[in-house]
């Protein structure tokens, strides 16, 4: 008896996950570009969605049934956790019950703006933790007008009780006399980061909103409203983490 091959063909499996179409999947794995279990695919590959680590530029490709990722725009009062002994509303009460999810990582009940809200550990791990260090965006509305040496120590970093942050690209927005709209993008997850680091210059936080997370955006999402993510935007997050990871790894 001929023993069937083991899986399904590499190039239907990732057209499945929305990569792209059977043949543009087809041009992927031709051109060298994905990799099943750290080795360079060839078209008759096949594989176990189930088991296999599929990449395509290095990035995981989320191929298990079942998986969903929601882009939800957190309002204020809102707390960005599965559930609340307080009782507050939480992230996971504003999306689809069904199949249970998690918040991926944390925003401050007095911070609004996106966040990912999933069942997909390997991302929520590749976006959490702290060598991967994916990009986040904010706006934050602050007391004042911070002047050029203000930026520059947000920029280079600012001594808080847990240590120097991380270089930040800063830049002022709006200058509105008693506040101002200042635009922060850091790679940290420390708690509460940007509000302590404009504390720490002189300057607190007014209002705060998440903007971008990797490439990553929706000005278009209103508060409290959810959307599901295209597969080419939960492989862009991937990519946005190994692209970190490489760069942490060696920054020279």
């Amino acid at each position: 008896m001929i023993e069937e091959p083991r899986g399904e063909r590499l190039q239907k499996v990732l057209a499945r996950a929305g990569i792209g179409s059977r043949r543009k999947c087809e041009e992927f794995i031709a051109a060298g570009r994905v990799t099943v279990d750290g080795e360079v695919a060839d078209l008759g590959r096949r594989v176990d969605p189930e088991v296999d680590d599929v990449q395509l530029d290095g990035a995981p490709v989320p191929l298990r049934q079942g998986l969903v990722w929601y882009l939800l725009n957190k309002p204020v009062g809102v707390v960005s956790t599965a559930s609340d002994p307080q009782h507050r509303p939480t992230v996971v009460s504003l999306v689809p019950r069904e199949p249970r999810v998690v918040p991926v990582g944390r925003l401050d009940v007095d911070t609004e703006g996106l966040m990912i809200v999933t069942n997909d550990g390997d991302l929520t791990h590749r976006l959490t933790h702290p060598s991967f260090g994916v990009e986040k965006e904010y706006l934050a509305q602050v007391e004042g007008v911070p002047g050029r040496g203000v930026i520059r120590t947000l920029r280079e970093g600012v001594e808080l009780d847990d240590g120097r942050t991380a270089p930040a690209a800063v830049r002022l927005v709006q200058d509105a006399g008693d506040h101002s709209l200042v635009e922060l993008v850091i790679h940290e997850g420390r708690n509460r980061q940007v509000r302590r680091m404009c504390d720490a210059v002189g300057h607190p936080v007014q209002r705060l909103v998440r903007t971008r997370i990797g490439s990553l955006r929706d000005p278009k999402l209103p508060p409290g409203k959810w959307r599901a993510l295209t597969p080419n935007e939960v492989h862009g997050l991937s990519v946005a983490a190994a692209r970190s990871e490489g760069a942490a790894a060696d920054p020279g």
